[in-house]
């Protein structure tokens, strides 16, 4: 089964490093004309030096609605929109007691207001071409709970999920697919590397020896699957959300 991205238009978010990085590499070498946006313009550098194809890159904070706007705007339209930008912002699971106003809002902003408003600016030019997909990169903590023991990041999550639900439900009659994968732990970035190192060696044998594969996840763990959810393969699948973790009990 070949899939190719020839003539598509495509924005990835959090693409500074990666999971997101990954995806926008993937979709440039697959033919697909690539927008590759993040608030990190050193990752930027480092994603377009690592990719083949059209790849271009621009600075964004997602939670400025001008700002997603005008890029949205500037790139013409947009026929899949992946939202991978979010994280923990550095922050570490505390006490609920020792949360600012700040610190949540810091979280819940780039992961789910941040899904909000890139869905909003790409969805005009979506229904102008009666097709489109929504892809939303979330985390198996929206489902459950998060390894991190940070709050907002678990809220954040779930209130993503619960975005591409709807999203899902409002777009389908303009053939605008919108989905949701919730990887499990997947070393791609330094603030994974930071936790994993945090564990310890039997902390880490415990978190891989809870996982049916024995192993962390990989960013092509969960590129593939996006492609695949990007692709006319999966044109009647809607309103999911995938988890995408090596298995869990």
């Amino acid at each position: 089964m070949e899939i190719r991205f020839d003539g598509e238009r495509v924005i990835v978010t959090g693409a500074g490093h990666g999971i997101g990085r990954g995806i926008a590499q993937e979709f440039a070498a697959l033919g697909a004309e690539v927008l590759a946006l993040d608030v990190n313009k050193a990752g930027l550098d480092e994603t377009a030096g690592g990719g083949e194809g059209l790849l271009t890159t621009g600075l964004l904070d997602v939670t400025d609605p001008a700002a997603v706007r005008s890029v949205v705007e500037g790139f013409g339209p947009a026929s899949i929109l992946v939202h991978s930008a979010g994280g923990v912002r550095g922050q570490v699971g505390r006490p609920l007691e020792e949360i600012t106003p700040a610190d949540w809002s810091d979280i819940v902003d780039v992961n789910m207001k941040g899904a909000f408003l890139m869905a909003q600016a790409v969805v005009p030019e979506m229904k102008k071409l009666r097709r489109g997909r929504i892809i939303t990169i979330s985390s198996g903590a929206g489902l459950g709970v998060s390894l991190t023991g940070i709050q907002a990041y678990a809220a954040a999550k779930a209130g993503e999920i619960g975005l591409t639900r709807q999203l899902a439900h409002e777009l389908g009659p303009f053939g605008i697919t919108v989905n949701s994968i919730a990887p499990g732990f997947v070393r791609s970035n330094p603030t994974t590397e930071r936790q994993w190192d945090a564990y310890g060696p039997e902390g880490q044998e415990r978190l891989t020896g809870s996982i049916f594969m024995r192993r962390t996840g990989r960013v092509e763990d969960i590129s593939g699957l996006t492609l695949f959810l990007a692709s006319d393969r999966a044109e009647w699948i809607t309103g999911q959300v995938i988890q995408v973790n090596g298995g869990r009990a």
